[in-house]
């Protein structure tokens, strides 16, 4: 269908509106009460499937479970469709009330989701209660759910000793002791709130270490090689910095069909040189860029492109 775009993971952003104020969190929360529009999300499944193997499908957010029938129709939609994994990461505090957990809980189970993970460690326990999370994952353990774990997010790693690392090591053995084990979780990238709040844990890279290739930064690829298509509540399709297209207004398969990175100029120097070929060219064109506040080549990127764009508003 496209030489560059080869589908074997869909993620879903249910809304960007969160029950919790993290200060290591790196999305754009909004408290719009704005998320994916179900149906769209289930025909984006099944036409994917029908084109794509599709290995993989994940949900999260802000907090998705703000809108659990969504996430419950997405995945009783990838379960029908044949997708092997099909992962939800929460917060587990979307209501205080035990009656809403429970059956939020059972429809869960229901929609044959695989995987749950809860995010739990000490920057989400500032802000949310432990008590509705702990609840959330006994009734997701009485309903003979199989694939739950703690999810937590490390400073610099899981093994540096910290007084964040400490304090979540702590929250995680509660729920160890209710039978819930921890994944691996994640190590806190420098970018969001993370940069503001935590920037003493973060090294300054040098600025060759800025010009990696482009797609080689954690949860990125090539703008040449798209295996992941990821939807936005609003219905973006966007590849990093560039928006493929909306499946508000398009169907997804028209949206791949047209996909070409070399088409933009700016996308075309990514690939072809990497954020080093994008900064020399931006230098070129006399817009000026300070790097002294990027601290990966993601962040330099977004910074070259909107100084870019600042400079064509000015002209």
């Amino acid at each position: 269908m496209n030489k560059y775009i080869n589908v074997n993971r869909i993620e879903f952003v249910i809304t960007n509106n969160c029950s919790g104020k993290c200060r290591h969190c790196s999305a754009v929360l909004s408290s719009k009460n704005e998320a994916l529009n179900a149906g769209i999300a289930k025909n984006v499944i099944i036409d994917l499937c029908r084109n794509y193997s599709i290995d993989s499908i994940m949900t999260f957010g802000g907090e998705p479970l703000l809108y659990a029938e969504t996430v419950c129709l997405i995945h009783k939609t990838a379960y029908e469709n044949n997708i092997k994994d099909r992962a939800l990461i929460t917060n587990g505090y979307f209501s205080k009330n035990i009656d809403i957990i429970n059956e939020t809980a059972k429809k869960l189970y229901e929609s044959n989701i695989t995987n749950i993970l809860l995010s739990v460690d000490a920057f989400h326990q500032e802000s949310i209660p432990l008590d509705p999370v702990m609840q959330f994952g006994k009734a997701l353990l009485k309903n003979d759910f199989n694939g739950l774990n703690t999810h937590p997010a490390w400073v610099i790693n899981k093994d540096n000793d910290n007084i964040y690392n400490r304090k979540t090591v702590e929250l995680l053995n509660a729920f160890i002791e209710m039978g819930i084990e921890p994944s691996d979780g994640n190590n806190i990238s420098p970018k969001g709130n993370a940069v503001e709040y935590l920037k003493e844990y973060f090294r300054k890279p040098k600025i060759e270490e800025l010009f990696l290739p482009c797609g080689s930064m954690p949860y990125t690829g090539s703008l040449d090689e798209i295996t992941t298509i990821s939807v936005n509540p609003n219905g973006n399709i966007e590849e990093c910095l560039f928006l493929l297209g909306n499946v508000y207004k398009e169907n997804i398969l028209k949206i791949i069909k047209k996909y070409n990175p070399y088409e933009n100029v700016y996308s075309r120097m990514l690939i072809e040189g990497g954020v080093k070929k994008l900064y020399d060219f931006a230098l070129k064109q006399g817009v000026k860029i300070d790097t002294e506040d990027c601290y990966s080549p993601c962040m330099l990127c977004k910074k070259i492109m909107d100084n870019i764009e600042k400079g064509k508003t000015s002209t």
